[in-house]
């Protein structure tokens, strides 16, 4: 099957598409025909190795996972034993290992049926941004009906996600995100937008019940004066690591900060799951969930679609169309 792999770490010039043998499903797991996958920040970070501090698990010299991507729309081939909520012939979206591929594992849990009003590209989008959007909010968050939300990096994978979802919990929404976004961000349901080129939200005397982080371009003193007292700030980016630290810098400065003062900061990573993935197809079904795809791409362009999202500001989703039917 075709896959694309990398055998070191690297730009991604180091992914080349070639052919590797197709897996066989374990027990609990399914075994996909890819029909699109998505690009994330995250495949960057892995392809390139960073930060350093994540090759503990990823592997300290050469990457252990030679084949790339997380996010997965796809037919199932074949199920392994203990398989009981997927047959063959099911259409499912979810989390997958090496998913740039023509065909990809998966654990039984992290799939779940594609919604019937999405492509497979448009529910290859999902699953990671749109989890990190429902816990951020949902669960981490506790947003609640009437509270003030602000989502930093509003017209991103998850940003876009997060200003539905907000929407559907029934909060008032400020997106900040550049004017050429602007539109997009308020199509999505944003009540506000800020240009962040304009504007510095956190000098504008506004105070939010909750604040959703996925720029981490501001120092935590200046979220925190953008919050009301009893305020929640939750981040899943951040900078400052360097290259040994990355993005999870901003964990230590959360965790040093968080006992002292009264408002609430969480860093988290979210966990793709089937009851979260259901939740997700059920709004995009009843019209309450829509995905932007700035740019999709063939599989032999793999190495174009991670840089383009290493350079940041995409305008929603990255999508690799694996195979057409």
């Amino acid at each position: 099957m075709r896959a694309a792999v990398r055998a070191e770490y690297g730009p991604p010039e180091c992914i080349e598409v070639g052919h590797v043998p197709r897996p066989d499903p374990g027990p609990g797991e399914l075994l996909v025909r890819v029909r699109a996958a998505a690009v994330n920040p995250l495949d960057w970070y892995v392809v390139n190795g960073l930060p350093l501090i994540a090759r503990a698990s990823m592997g300290m010299r050469r990457p252990k996972q030679l084949l790339a991507g997380v996010d997965l729309a796809g037919v199932v081939q074949a199920v392994g034993s203990g398989v009981t909520q997927h047959q063959v012939g099911d259409e499912v979206f979810g989390g997958g290992t090496g998913v740039l591929a023509d065909y990809a594992l998966a654990k039984e849990g992290d799939v779940a049926p594609k919604p019937h009003s999405l492509s497979f590209e448009e529910a290859a989008a999902v699953p990671l941004a749109g989890v990190t959007a429902l816990q951020a909010l949902r669960d981490r968050g506790g947003l609640q009906t009437g509270q003030a939300v602000l989502i930093n990096g509003a017209s991103g994978g998850v940003g876009l996600f997060a200003v539905q979802i907000a929407k559907h919990l029934g909060a008032e929404v400020t997106g900040v995100c550049s004017a050429g976004n602007a539109e997009l961000v308020r199509s999505m349901g944003a009540d506000q937008v800020v240009d962040y080129a304009a504007q510095d939200f956190t000098r504008a005397g506004r105070r939010y019940d909750l604040i959703l982080d996925n720029a981490g371009n501001h120092s935590l003193t200046a979220l925190r004066r953008t919050l009301i007292e009893r305020g929640t700030l939750v981040s899943n980016s951040g900078g400052g690591g360097g290259r040994w630290f990355g993005p999870f810098g901003r964990i230590v400065k959360v965790k040093a900060a968080a006992p002292f003062v009264r408002q609430r900061l969480i860093f988290f990573l979210a966990r793709v799951n089937r009851a979260d993935l259901g939740q997700l197809g059920e709004m995009a079904d009843a019209g309450a969930l829509k995905v932007a795809i700035e740019r999709t791409y063939r599989l032999e362009e793999t190495a174009a679609a991670v840089r383009h999202v290493g350079a940041g500001h995409v305008r929603g989703k990255l999508v690799v169309t694996v195979a057409e039917r």
